[in-house]
């Protein structure tokens, strides 16, 4: 089973495993991160479940949508390495992927 890495917002880190086919979003909020609210529950239109991945993994994750893209310009908080988890598959290529849930806005 793959592990996510998860640093909150305070900064605290937790390795957590999830199965392979959920969204990191599902692994998150299955694992109990009640910071990650997800309202929409990973139908890519509220951007409640951005998070800023480690950029070592940037080449192994799907292209941003238009859709994820426009959701996340309404950040404050957007940057480089910003991605709504709702639109990333876990999977077992992703092990010891390392996100931080972004600060909320």
């Amino acid at each position: 089973m793959p592990k996510l890495i998860v640093v909150t917002r305070e900064g605290q880190e937790s390795t957590v495993e999830g199965d392979a086919g959920l969204s990191v979003m599902e692994v998150i909020r299955d694992a109990g991160f009640d910071e990650l609210l997800a309202l929409c529950g990973g139908c890519c239109s509220c951007a409640t479940c951005h998070i800023h991945v480690d950029p070592a993994f940037a080449d192994k994750l799907p292209p941003m949508s238009d859709d994820e893209n426009d959701l996340l310009d309404s950040s404050d908080h957007r940057d480089a390495n910003s991605r709504l988890s709702c639109q990333i598959p876990f999977s077992d290529a992703l092990d010891g992927l390392k996100v931080t849930i972004a600060a909320e806005d």
